[in-house]
């Protein structure tokens, strides 16, 4: 690889690591996932693991660690995404930073 583009990146490299609060599995999933506990009012980043994007928000509650964050405001009713496919339904509305657990979310377990 050439020294005279530094915005090239070569075949098999890996991007620089994003310092990360959440991933989130698939463009146009609902919900990520906190790698560390998130405090409310913080400004948090997430990556996307399909194609390494990021998202920046902020938290409207404490998160803690393997739970889940809304990405988008919903309605009560509405199927939720995660993996890129539907896993439960909204109990109440949700806006964008939200703690998303128990208390908001049917799963489509059972």
């Amino acid at each position: 690889m050439s020294n005279t583009s530094s915005a090239a990146v070569a075949i098999g490299e890996k991007k620089a690591a994003v310092k990360h609060d959440f991933l989130i599995h698939n463009q146009g999933d609902h919900v990520g996932v906190a790698t560390s506990n998130i405090k409310a009012g913080a400004k948090v980043i997430g990556v996307y693991m399909d194609d390494e994007t990021t998202v920046e928000l902020v938290s409207k509650s404490d998160i803690p660690l393997g739970h889940k964050i809304a990405l988008k405001a919903m309605e009560t009713g509405t199927p939720v995404l995660k993996y890129g496919i539907e896993i439960g339904v909204t109990t109440q509305p949700w806006e964008l930073g939200d703690y998303v657990h128990t208390h908001n979310i049917k799963t489509q377990r059972w």
